[in-house]
């Protein structure tokens, strides 16, 4: 099978010849769907925190008495039916949302996506791109110019620049050894980078 081929300017050049294994996968929307959901739900934080009964800034004090004053027991103004009070199950940061997807289901589904974006005439190989100045907002622009698609330029975009920070990160662990103790008490190098510093 052949790909699309197009020059910096958008423009038609022909055709590549491409592998029918890579870009001629049969959709499986199953598949597909349960690789992006994978993807999403790795790509959240977990920030979100909430305060519990035990976290909200209230007195312990029993409002008022068991019994006797007509109104409902109650036993401190941080229960969670009270306004101000404490949620039941709350949010924490520490919350854990990733989903574990085997190498060959990614494999396939990226396949799958690849393979139904030639059948509907959405992929296009690009002959040459040169940029003036190794900036993102220019290579976003000659991207614009060529897809003329605002999401596709978005993925190609940051797909390229998580492939430059991957190869930042190579090279910056590989030159900057860091201090560490052995099991014997030494001080030894490392060359492991903290996450902090990988940022």
């Amino acid at each position: 099978m052949e790909l699309k081929l197009i020059n910096d300017k958008g423009a038609d050049a022909g055709t590549m010849p491409a592998s029918a294994e890579l870009f001629g996968r049969d959709y499986s929307e199953a598949l597909v769907y349960q690789v992006v959901t994978a993807y999403q739900a790795n790509a959240r934080s977990g920030n979100r925190a909430q305060k519990g009964r035990s976290d909200v800034q209230k007195s312990t004090k029993k409002p008022w008495r068991q019994k006797g004053t007509g109104r409902a027991r109650a036993g401190m103004a941080s229960s969670p039916l009270w306004r101000g009070g404490g949620r039941i199950f709350p949010n924490l940061p520490d919350e854990n949302f990733s989903q574990k997807v085997n190498k060959k289901m990614h494999r396939a589904g990226i396949v799958a996506i690849l393979s139904q974006l030639v059948r509907e005439n959405r992929l296009s190989v690009i002959d040459n791109m040169t940029l003036e100045s190794p900036k993102t907002k220019a290579l976003a622009n000659q991207l614009r110019q060529n897809c003329g698609n605002t999401n596709a330029m978005h993925f190609l975009v940051n797909l390229l620049r998580k492939i430059l920070v991957r190869q930042v990160r190579k090279n910056a662990s590989a030159a900057a050894p860091q201090w560490r103790r052995s099991h014997a008490g030494t001080r030894t190098t490392s060359t492991f980078l903290t996450p902090w510093f990988l940022g």
